[in-house]
């Protein structure tokens, strides 16, 4: 089994920058892909960004393309998601999830997923 740990949410106002954390354990070894969605009030939760497990592949959602980053520690099993010029329609709850397979933008292909984290972008 594998653990995910979300950590790094919060208030900022727009414009700022915040970053998440997904600290991974257990199995850690088997996982190939780790991504990050998010899910606001009301909406389906979609797809932000993934990254694999030896980093080659990177993919973003347009939205955050250009203002997000996604990157990996191994050594701390923790992947990171760099946010800035944040806008108040990043304001939802961002979930890590990982799989034992390629880059995907579909969350149902995930296996196992952490709790989340509120990210509030004020205007």
């Amino acid at each position: 089994q594998v653990q995910l740990a979300e950590s790094g949410g919060g208030l900022v106002q727009a414009g700022g920058s915040l970053r998440l954390a997904c600290a991974a354990s257990g199995r850690t070894w088997s996982l190939e892909t780790t991504g990050w969605f998010r899910q606001a009030p009301g909406k389906d939760r979609e797809f932000v960004a993934a990254i694999s497990m030896d980093g080659v592949f990177i993919d973003y959602a347009d939205s955050v393309k250009g203002r997000f980053t996604i990157s990996r520690a191994d050594a701390e099993n923790t992947v990171y998601l760099q946010m800035n010029s944040l806008k108040p329609g990043d304001s939802a709850v961002y979930y890590c999830a990982s799989r034992l397979t390629g880059v995907s933008v579909r969350g149902e292909q995930y296996e196992y997923w952490g709790r989340g984290t509120q990210v509030t972008v004020s205007s």
